[in-house]
């Protein structure tokens, strides 16, 4: 039985945090093993952003803390995220202010105020429905867009070369155009980080293998004076805690970044809200999705006032920290603890930290970010989903991540539509052990000699309600004569108006033809709706059976009379 701690949680303080007194130092390991390799991290996502590095660091300090002590998931770690930086990014920069300026700062934090709003907004009123606005298919395809993105972006400074401009196509054009000016320490500075990472990584996850190869870099670097051999720094970085930074309350600012927020928002609240289930359901608890998006909003007005940029539910985080043996946000707090002191002490040291070396990190994020194992397995299972995840890849790549989101999000709608409007329908036949089977929808299929029992796979509404009826057209005006014809409505979750008045409409057209029609299977709102529509009047109430299996029994009855 765990041990109680003899002290009480504050009032204040979010469940989410586990004060059990054996808890306390499993979880703050967890936490200075997620400070160890986050802080790297988040250096990298600042460069992503165009945010100055130490922003990179202010992620997890009060953005981290204030999602602890309000968020319900005992797992999701809040911070900084390569997509929504890689959004801030393209979206500033399309605004043509120039990267880490002291303006650029007051809109990356003007950005992450109004998603603070927006997520109180979604909570308000109930907006977490967006998370579903990504399905799994196009989040895979948008993140690995993302990462492509974010690794040739950074090939220029790993190079040694000047910024190269455009998309990745472009980047990839001027950086092959460019070779012949590489740097060779800045090379070479890169491949050491490289190869540093991967062994360590190879030897074990848990080495904070970011952290090793930032710190050797440093090393050399001061020993070798590869700073005075041409070989770029970081150069200084200011010191001491965030203060308070007023993000911009321009209207016209507002006005600008309301589109990057909302194409953030859609993002946040789907990468989030699977991270938190996902953890939940691997630990057997329950999650608090609405919870979650309160203590997202209070870490992104967090971000805001203390010169951060916007924050996300982190997959990568959440895994250093279950991986670690983490348990509850005591470790978050932990991990936040860390970087203060992080902030306070070792600021001096990172402005030895070569750009290379930074890079270097940022392409590995972006490599990770590449989910080639997930796209073949949607390729292996799902041809039409990977046209849609390829797709949504080709777009961010090509046309840019704030354009990419918005072909994801209309890619999963036409998804999902495409799912509705054609869905998988089947005609049910019992085998002789009694058990259902199902066969395709084609001329000639039944249930028994004079019955169809149509089970269609989907809600009926207007776009697909034609296509119903040309499968009960197809199924009964085909083939063998049919004397009645079951809609079996297991699948069927809601009926449009359209879809009403379709059904009478094949109602009629069946009974012209001397085919009777049965519903089987309907749930109660939908029972409600079809007696609203007259439908089940026309059909008569013994013509509604409960299950499939009793309509079959009364067609029999029937043939017998």
């Amino acid at each position: 039985m765990a041990t109680e701690s003899r002290w009480h949680r504050p009032g204040w303080l979010a469940p989410a945090v586990d004060l059990r007194r054996d808890r306390l130092l499993p979880d703050a390991l967890a936490g200075l093993t997620l400070a160890a390799l986050a802080i790297p991290e988040v250096l990298g996502y600042a460069r992503i952003a165009g945010m100055p590095v130490e922003a990179g660091l202010y992620t997890m300090v009060l953005p981290m803390i204030v999602f602890a002590l309000l968020g319900a998931s005992r797992q999701l770690v809040v911070g900084a995220d390569s997509a929504t930086a890689a959004m801030l990014a393209a979206g500033l920069g399309a605004l043509a202010v120039p990267a880490a300026s002291p303006e650029y700062v007051r809109l990356a934090g003007t950005t992450a105020l109004v998603v603070g709003v927006l997520l109180v907004v979604a909570r308000v009123v109930r907006l977490g429905v967006l998370a579903n606005f990504l399905s799994r298919t196009v989040l895979v395809g948008f993140l690995t867009g993302v990462g492509i993105q974010v690794a040739v972006g950074q090939l220029p400074e790993a190079l040694g070369l000047p910024p190269v401009p455009g998309q990745a196509p472009e980047k990839v054009v001027g950086v092959v155009a460019e070779l012949g000016d590489t740097s060779p320490v800045a090379v070479w500075t890169a491949a050491g980080v490289v190869v540093i990472v991967l062994v360590a990584r190879r030897i074990s996850r848990r080495i904070p293998a970011a952290l090793v190869a930032v710190v050797a870099a440093i090393v050399v670097t001061a020993l070798a004076g590869l700073d005075r051999r041409g070989l770029l720094v970081l150069g200084v970085v200011p010191a001491g805690l965030p203060g308070l930074e007023l993000p911009s309350f321009a209207l016209d600012d507002l006005r600008a970044v309301l589109p990057i927020a909302l194409s953030m928002l859609v993002v946040i609240l789907a990468q989030s809200a699977a991270t938190s289930r996902a953890y939940a359901a691997r630990h057997g608890e329950t999650p608090d999705i609405d919870r979650d998006v309160v203590g997202l909003a209070g870490a992104n007005v967090a971000a805001a006032f203390t010169g951060a940029f916007v924050v996300n539910g982190s997959p990568t985080k959440t895994q250093m920290v279950d991986g670690a043996g983490g348990r509850s946000q005591l470790a978050h707090l932990t991990a936040s603890a860390v970087t203060i002191l992080a902030i306070l002490l070792l600021t001096p040291f990172l402005s030895l930290l070569p750009l290379a070396a930074l890079a270097a990190v940022v392409l590995l994020i972006g490599v990770e970010l590449i989910d080639v194992a997930g796209m073949r397995r949607i390729w292996s299972l799902r041809r039409g989903e990977f046209v849609v995840a390829a797709l949504t890849t080709v777009a961010v790549v090509v046309l840019g991540v704030e354009t990419g989101i918005a072909v994801a999000v209309a890619a999963s709608i036409a998804e999902h539509l495409r799912h509705s409007y054609a869905p998988r329908s089947s005609v049910l036949v019992k085998s002789a052990e009694g058990h259902w089977r199902s066969l395709p929808v084609e001329a000639g299929a039944r249930t028994v000699d004079g019955l169809v029992v149509h089970r269609f796979g989907s809600g009926l509404y207007f776009a697909n309600a034609s296509r119903f009826a040309e499968d009960v057209r197809l199924l009964t005006a085909t083939g063998p004569p049919v004397r009645w014809y079951c809609l079996d409505a297991a699948a069927i979750g809601d009926v449009d108006y359209s879809a009403g008045t379709m059904l009478l409409v094949v109602q009629d057209a069946l009974h012209v033809n001397g085919i009777r029609m049965v519903v089987s299977n309907l749930v109660g709102p939908v029972r409600e709706q079809l007696d609203r529509y007259g439908v089940t009047a026309r059909i008569g109430e013994d013509g509604c059976f409960d299950t499939s299996g009793e309509a079959l029994e009364a067609f029999q009855r029937s043939t017998k009379a």
